[in-house]
């Protein structure tokens, strides 16, 4: 029996048992919930997410823990309508599509800071060298969010929580773990309350020894090493019952070997190239509760630099490769911001504010003296408001609409709709929701040589709207949900390579130059089910159909596969212990928006345990990809193989 069958057999037993016994219902592995659960991605204020009317998905730092999670993506990427792309093994070049979207048409906060780099062709987030760091949640927001989040937010918004404060003066963890492919990480955290100070803050180095990111099985056998220190911090001082300050940081530094297209023959292989990124945020605001609560404000300054260099010359002489700098970007983002949230009686809310940002970008090929340094900046300004309103008890109904005034492309206005309807005292919630994204031009498609040498760039839009119900089962004990969605998105920005044709803008852009052609449709349900079975079993299975497809080709947009699915069972028979098994399904795809070249389907089967020594001291241990599936993820990349790894957490 080969791999993939192998792992179909354990998803069709996982499937049968997590719908033949008792049940209940969670939000992620391990995690038993129910959607009375606060969540604060939805409306940027803390609501119950059964009043939302949106497709939330929540991670909890309970989650992360029981799957051992070491890169956030690997969670994400078991997620209703998310797929993860990533060019080899770990700390290699990453993409998150939610529902179909481009990896820059979606926005990633760790604590409200915007972790988008503005130097990114594309605007995409650092999503490669995010490690799960001392994480208290992650919630993921499908679907356009651009009414309260602004540009970047097409296919959603992922929103990073991490631990502050606590019911002790002083909580702490300690862990580390190794494992195959030289790998190991330590990780060092600590928060607690302490009079009027709350605070949290870690410390993580990764490093590994990694796997060749060019497919082994073509001939490449150098592995491409990654190193990653990270660091957060998380401070809130209440400066009495009014206000209160927050400060927060965020820090990662990572190094990461990477092959490429060395001469004589420029064929992807092994090459000894590397990369280095750095990325440096800071948050600082001030919180205003007025009129016993009934008024709240806050006013932040966020700010963020990210850093790319490469390094890797051949010289033509001695026919090697030097360790120079042959490349650099960085770009900057400094944003201001103001909301407001007006609560009317228990039942109304009010949720004002505005924003403006400004974004630099500073980029060059080295040591080529004929290309000149790139340079470029932004400033786009926007102000929005949202109402909801719970009719009855029952309805909640919710309307937004957001401007924003961009000095590059012009204007854009985005309205929201949504409403959630709870049914039979909140065993069923029927919900819908409607709503506007747009993504300005990047700097890099506005300032680089590939600019459009003839007409100006526009933002691209979309629309999209979804229809859902969840419905609670067996005392609450079972969460089933079925959830319709589609997005038509317009003026899509795209890159004509100028290898063919006679178009005229090519004698202005030999290499090739970004344009506004684009039209797509995404449409697709989401399936999900998650159960408690009995005492100590805990089940959730989910499945996505979708059909992301580029309307001005009619084909299927590049590494969105049309199904996707993921089960997931874990026994905790008491606290400390655990056992845990996964398996994540990745349908056939293309790699290439011509669709010539097919990517085949993988099943990815992974194993987690762990064990109280103590109560303070725990033993864990896991296997990854348990069947050896080593189908390329993206074209020429090679897959991370069957790894094995094993840790101690210490928590004080």
């Amino acid at each position: 029996m080969n791999s993939y069958l192998k792992a179909t057999s354990v998803a069709l037993m996982l499937c049968a048992w997590a719908v033949s016994l008792p049940s209940g219902a969670q939000t992620d592995a391990g995690a038993a919930a129910d959607l009375q659960q606060v969540v604060v991605g939805a409306t940027r204020t803390a609501q119950p997410l059964d009043r939302t009317g949106s497709s939330i998905s929540v991670i909890t730092a309970d989650g992360l823990d029981q799957r051992q999670i070491v890169a956030v993506t690997d969670v994400l990427a078991q997620i209703p309508g998310l797929t993860v792309s990533r060019n080899g093994g770990q700390g290699q070049s990453t993409s998150l599509y939610i529902r179909g979207a481009e990896p820059g048409e979606s926005l990633v906060l760790i604590d409200g800071i915007r972790i988008n780099d503005p130097s990114a062709p594309d605007g995409s987030a650092v999503l490669g060298d995010l490690l799960s760091n001392n994480i208290a949640r992650i919630e993921v927001l499908r679907g356009p969010q651009s009414t309260l989040y602004g540009s970047d937010a097409i296919g959603g918004v992922v929103n990073i929580l991490t631990q502050r404060g606590g019911p002790s003066p002083f909580a702490a963890r300690v862990q580390a773990q190794g494992g195959s492919f030289d790998s190991y990480e330590f990780n060092a955290a600590a928060n607690g309350t302490n009079g009027a100070l709350e605070y949290g803050g870690a410390i993580n180095y990764y490093d590994t020894g990694g796997i060749s990111a060019a497919d082994e099985r073509n001939g490449n056998h150098e592995p491409d090493g990654y190193l990653n220190l990270g660091a957060t911090a998380n401070l809130r001082l209440h400066m009495g019952e009014i206000l209160s300050v927050d400060l927060r940081g965020f820090y990662l530094r990572s190094r990461t070997e990477i092959d490429g297209y060395p001469p004589p023959s420029y064929t992807f292989q092994d090459d000894p190239e590397f990369g280095q990124n750095y990325l440096r945020a800071g948050y600082a605001g001030l919180n205003a509760s007025l009129f016993d609560g009934h008024l709240s404000q806050r006013i932040a300054v966020v700010a963020s630099a990210a850093e790319r260099r490469f390094f890797g010359l051949f010289d033509p002489v001695t026919f090697a490769f030097t360790p120079a700098e042959n490349f650099y970007a960085s770009g900057n983002a400094t944003r201001l911001e103001y909301q407001g949230v007006l609560e009317a009686g228990s039942a109304n809310e009010l949720s004002f504010g505005a924003e403006r940002e400004l974004t630099t970008l500073s980029t060059d090929s080295l040591p080529d003296p004929a290309n000149a340094p790139i340079r470029g900046r932004d400033h786009v300004t926007g102000y929005y408001g949202e109402w909801q309103s719970t009719l009855a008890r029952v309805l909640t109904l919710t309307g937004g609409v957001r401007y924003d005034d961009d000095n590059e492309f012009g204007s854009h206005t985005t309205v929201k709709l949504a409403a959630a309807w709870q049914l039979f005292d909140g065993g069923t919630i029927l919900r819908a929701n409607y709503g506007g994204g747009f993504k300005a031009p990047t700097l890099y498609q506005l300032f680089s040589p590939y600019s459009n040498p003839s007409t100006a760039l526009k933002a691209e839009t979309s629309d999209g709207f979804e229809a859902g119900a969840d419905q609670l089962l067996l005392d609450r004990r079972l969460r089933a949900s079925l959830t319709y969605f589609h997005r038509h998105e317009q003026n899509e920005i795209d890159f004509n390579d100028c290898f063919a044709g006679s178009d005229p803008n090519c004698a202005l852009r030999p290499f090739g130059y970004y344009y506004n052609v684009g039209r797509l449709r995404v449409s697709g349900y989401e399936a999900e089910l998650a159960a408690k079975l009995g005492h100590a079993l805990n089940a959730w299975v989910n499945y996505t159909n979708m059909q992301p497809i580029d309307t001005t080709t009619g084909l299927q947009l590049a590494r969105r596969p049309h199904i996707s699915a993921n089960v997931g069972l874990t026994w905790t028979p008491r606290a400390g212990r655990s056992l845990g098994a996964s398996l994540g399904y990745v349908g056939a795809r293309f790699d290439d928006a011509a669709n010539t070249i097919p990517l085949g389907r993988t099943a990815t089967v992974n194993l987690d345990a762990s064990y109280a020594l103590s109560a303070h001291l725990q033993l864990f241990a896991r296997v990854e990809n348990v069947f050896d599936d080593l189908a390329e993820p993206v074209f020429g990349y090679g897959a991370i193989p069957r790894g094995y790894f094993g840790g101690l957490r210490l928590t004080l």
